[in-house]
């Protein structure tokens, strides 16, 4: 039975119900004595305004920490001035990168009563023994200093059994990155820290006892300290199991061969490696103040994608200051030919804190105002041009990275620039769907055999063949109605190669054997 009163509450909105809330764990994990007092509730952004009201209401806090993030900031908002209309007297304090900067423009902070900035792990718990012992504070920003990590009580106990059993379970061996690339918070984030080793090592211990399989490192530059990144993945590779799954984010130009032989050692499907290439453009990545060795990239993407069972995630930038749609798609077809899985084509946003901004006038940088902040036009890229490569970058995602079009997705550009190719297809399938949203995947499939028969003059036996092949990838069996009309064999036995992987990942992996 739930006691009458929740005397504080630790709340947030993910972006999804297999995303869990990993900066509240630690606020959970560092509250001392105040832990039997405190509760954690999850809500999904796009869940009914009123959920999280009502819900927070009927637990009665005298406290509200509410983790603020670009993805849930206006759910976040509506819920504080909510809170504040019907509960004034309960305290809620906010946190989280989306509230760490520019503090004074905007709406929830102007509702809260309190906003911790920074890191607050430690914070958090002394600014609630004053609230509690009503000793108040008289002002509302609390910035907090930087935590030392071996301070910090690690979150990982704060995972429960049903977090193990169904999300992505967060980690971390560092916090903070070296480089100053301008559109990213983790510029801001110097110098680089490590968490004691042992205790972390001993805490992926107890998940790993506990069942958990799918971790992802949120560390932004995993294979920066090479004794530390070398002694996780020996970890985990002594104790391999059936569907392991570790997510890295890897400084691209930094692959030496103290990790090369260390990787090579991992079956297939294990290892994902989100690589930032963002740019290949070096006069770009001289404006923003991003250091890559484009050379040494290329030979270590070639590396991962050759001699390793890695799968490759590899982000792109568009709308970067300085970077053309001319330019962007030298890089893109560059990074096409070295064959990463994914391909993220992301568009710039104008995250709050970060020095981007100081190219506003000189490269006509316009930003949408709401979240997630995208970046509208710039000097090098009108608006129309903008939205254009806004749907390709929806498209790509929907077809190229979704691995449900491993074998037809490539004939949407063969014998072209890839960027060109995908591109044409990308402004055809708008102008057919009238819409890059709330597309199914029959719908989506037919997009792909139309284009191909119809704009590239493909002949239409083989081409519903090929597409029938992708259509069954993620294990589907219905067959679409424009493909009826054609002989095709017997959908493939249910089950038939389910890989232990992620379903994204495995229809990559699949594609990669057939």
């Amino acid at each position: 039975m739930r006691p009458d009163r929740t005397e504080i509450l630790l709340t947030t909105f993910n972006a999804r119900y297999a995303h869990a809330a990993f900066g509240l764990r630690y606020l959970l994990a560092n509250m001392g004595e105040l832990t039997d007092r405190t509760e954690l509730l999850e809500f999904v952004a796009n869940s009914p305004g009123t959920e999280a009201l009502d819900a927070i209401l009927e637990r009665n806090p005298r406290i509200v920490g509410i983790g603020v993030y670009i993805w849930n900031v206006d759910a976040a908002t509506r819920l504080v001035a909510d809170l504040k209309r019907a509960r004034p007297e309960i305290a809620v304090v906010i946190g989280g990168p989306e509230v760490s900067y520019e503090v004074d423009q905007q709406e929830i902070v102007r509702w809260a009563d309190y906003v911790v900035t920074g890191e607050a792990d430690l914070a958090f718990a002394d600014l609630c023994r004053d609230v509690l012992n009503g000793r108040r504070p008289d002002r509302k920003v609390i910035e907090s200093p930087l935590p030392p990590l071996e301070r910090v009580a690690l979150p990982y106990e704060r995972y429960d059994d049903e977090d193990i059993a169904h999300r992505v379970i967060y980690v971390e061996a560092s916090r903070g990155c070296p480089y100053s690339c301008e559109f990213c918070l983790s510029a801001l984030e110097i110098p680089v820290r490590k968490f004691p080793l042992e205790p972390f090592l001993a805490a992926l211990q107890s998940l790993l006892d506990r069942g958990a399989k799918r971790f992802k490192f949120v560390d932004r530059t995993f294979n920066l300290n090479l004794r530390t990144s070398r002694a996780i993945l020996e970890f985990f590779l002594e104790r391999y199991r059936p569907g392991l799954f570790l997510h890295f984010e890897m400084i691209p130009d930094r692959l030496p061969d103290s990790l090369r032989g260390v990787i090579q050692q991992f079956p297939a499907g294990v290892l994902q490696f989100e690589v930032g290439v963002q740019t290949f453009n070096e006069q770009v990545a001289g404006l923003i103040s991003r250091r890559q060795d484009n050379a040494k990239l290329e030979e270590n993407l070639r590396f991962l994608r050759d001699e390793t069972g890695v799968h490759v995630h590899a982000d792109l930038i568009v709308g970067l200051p300085g970077e053309s749609q001319e330019s962007f798609a030298v890089g893109f077809d560059r990074l096409v030919a070295l064959g990463p899985q994914e391909i993220q084509v992301g568009m710039l946003k104008r995250l709050r804190g970060t020095p981007i901004v100081r190219h506003d006038a000189d490269w006509q940088m316009v930003y949408s105002p709401f979240a997630p902040y995208e970046v509208l036009s710039t000097r090098s890229i009108d608006a129309e041009a903008m939205a254009a490569l806004r749907r390709f970058a929806r498209f790509w995602d929907l077809v190229a990275n979704s691995g449900n079009f491993a074998e037809s997705g490539p004939l949407l550009w063969q014998g072209r620039s890839p960027f060109d190719g995908f591109f044409e297809f990308a402004a055809w399938c708008h102008a057919r769907l009238k819409r890059s949203w709330g597309i199914s995947l029959a719908e989506l499939a037919e997009a792909v055999f139309r284009f191909l028969v119809e704009a590239r003059g493909l002949e239409p036996q083989t081409t519903a063949e090929t597409i029938w092949r992708d259509y069954q990838r993620g294990g589907r069996s219905d067959r679409p109605a424009f493909l009826r009309p054609f002989v095709l064999p017997s959908p493939r036995p249910r089950g038939a190669g389910k890989s232990a992987s992620p379903p994204r990942q495995a229809r990559h992996q699949r594609s990669a054997k057939a």
